[in-house]
């Protein structure tokens, strides 16, 4: 089994994270995504934030052919614990990461980053903007 794991909020789902979701499975044999928890989310992104329940991220990811398990975290500290305790054989993380300390890197035994796709922002979602 190759494992591929990938973490984000997914607050609001877009393509681009369809896209990531695809591109990561394609590297391996089960892909693992480990969300936000609302706590945390509220806490990164403001008291606005999450749009969606964690437990509805949770159930709307596990719902995607592409994504095997879905797991929450609730602060830095969990997340790394995560990576340290499934060792990942490739860690996702996008383009926008690269140069930036990635908790729980150094247990994945590689980092691959995704270009992002389009313009597509959960941000611009829910301020009602546009991709056309």
């Amino acid at each position: 089994m190759k494992l591929i794991f990938v973490n984000g909020c997914f607050d609001v789902l877009h393509r681009g994270h369809i896209e990531l979701f695809k591109y990561a499975k394609s590297l391996g044999t089960k892909l693992m995504v480990a969300i936000d928890s609302d706590q945390r989310v509220n806490q990164m992104k403001g008291k606005e934030r999450p749009f969606n329940h964690q437990e509805d991220r949770k159930f709307f990811l596990e719902s995607i052919r592409y994504i095997d398990e879905v797991v929450i975290f609730n602060n830095g500290e969990e997340l790394e614990n995560l990576t340290y305790t499934y060792k990942p054989d490739i860690m996702v993380v996008g383009s926008d990461w690269n140069g930036k300390k990635i908790v729980g890197s150094e247990y994945a035994k590689q980092v691959k980053y995704f270009e992002r796709i389009g313009d597509y922002s959960t941000t611009k979602i829910l301020q009602g903007s546009s991709y056309r």
